[in-house]
C-alpha cells in the first residue's frame, strides 16, 4: 500500500507507526521503548523509568499514558497494556 508519509521525520508528536502487546516482566526491559501506552484492560500498571523508579498507576480501559517506561513490572500489574512506538 502506498504511504505518502513514509519519508516524513517521525518524532514524539507524530502518530505511532507500530505497536505490541506488553508482557510485564520484573527482570526484562521492554523490547522497544514506547512513545506511549494504551490501556486495553483496566487495572493497575507498575511502570519503571530510566532511574529504576517504579510507580503504580490505577488505569482505566481506553486510557493513553504519555510516558515512556523502560519496563512494566509483572509484580502488581493487572492491566493489559499496548506499547505504541
Amino acid at each position: 500500500m502506498p504511504d505518502p508519509f513514509d519519508t516524513d521525520y517521525v518524532n514524539l508528536t507524530s502518530p505511532a507507526v507500530a505497536h505490541y502487546l506488553i508482557a510485564p516482566s520484573d527482570e526484562d526491559d521492554l523490547p522497544v521503548r514506547p512513545r506511549a501506552l494504551y490501556v486495553n484492560t483496566a487495572g493497575t500498571a507498575v511502570l519503571q523509568d530510566n532511574d529504576g523508579e517504579a510507580v503504580s498507576y490505577a488505569v482505566a480501559a481506553g486510557t493513553v499514558l504519555s510516558i515512556r517506561p523502560t519496563r512494566v513490572l509483572a509484580a502488581g500489574t493487572t492491566a493489559q497494556l499496548v506499547a505504541w512506538y
